[in-house]
């Protein structure tokens, strides 16, 4: 275990593994941005197909100009979600959620300045299959891309360092693509920032797994 790695169980990390969007100055290595993506590929996907790619920035304008393209596609997102938000029940809530998006525009406002941010591509294609009856829709692609995306997260805890799942950058994808020469047959599944975390880990505030479990039947709980 090198100086960077953390003592931590699998499910340990499973259950405190949450959104890091505070970051400090210090750099991040190569090397562990290559052990991140070694365990991602080892994520299950349809037919063992891979079919993401990486691009790792850590070019500063590079980064600048992502950053830019970031902090404007978050400008136009956020008031159009905080429209759809429903009466809080109380304030404990209202103050975690008015927490979680002040974190949100930080990271908005700062993600250029963060060591790496690693863009998470998908080729345009469907996964469906024909034969003489039809066409069988067998999912999306997508669904072969995510649990990579997780295993590099998970990854990442076990170095030390933190990140996130975003996608918002996809409202100015076509730019975001220029600024790196991604080729037009890709689109951008997710964009993950790579830093220390000023933060801490802990477990997140969730819905219960058994108010959304169903055993047999829909609607069928256990108690």
């Amino acid at each position: 275990m090198n100086d960077n790695e953390i003592e931590v169980g699998l499910y340990e990390g499973l259950m405190t593994t949450r959104a890091i969007r505070r970051f400090t100055n210090e750099p991040v290595g190569d090397a562990d941005i290559e052990r991140c993506l070694a365990a991602a590929v080892q994520a299950p996907s349809g037919g063992n197909i891979q079919p993401y790619q990486f691009l790792v920035v850590t070019d500063r304008e590079r980064r600048s100009a992502l950053g830019e393209l970031y902090h404007r596609a978050f400008d136009r997102y956020e008031p159009a979600v905080q429209r759809l938000v429903p009466p809080f029940p109380d304030d404990v809530a209202r103050r975690r959620h008015e927490r979680n998006w002040a974190m949100s525009r930080w990271l908005a406002e700062t993600i250029a300045g963060i060591p790496v941010l690693v863009l998470v591509l998908v080729p345009r294609m469907a996964m469906a299959v024909t034969d003489d009856d039809g066409e069988m829709d067998v999912g999306p692609v997508h669904a072969s891309v995510y649990p990579a995306v997780e295993n590099f997260i998970l990854a990442a805890r076990s170095l030390g360092l933190g990140t996130c799942l975003t996608t918002v950058i996809r409202i100015h994808e076509a730019e975001a693509r220029a600024v790196c020469a991604v080729p037009d047959r890709f689109e951008i599944a997710a964009l993950l920032p790579v830093g220390h975390p000023a933060g801490h880990w802990g477990v997140a505030p969730r819905r219960p797994a058994p108010t959304l479990t169903s055993w047999n039947i829909y609607g069928e709980r256990r108690r």
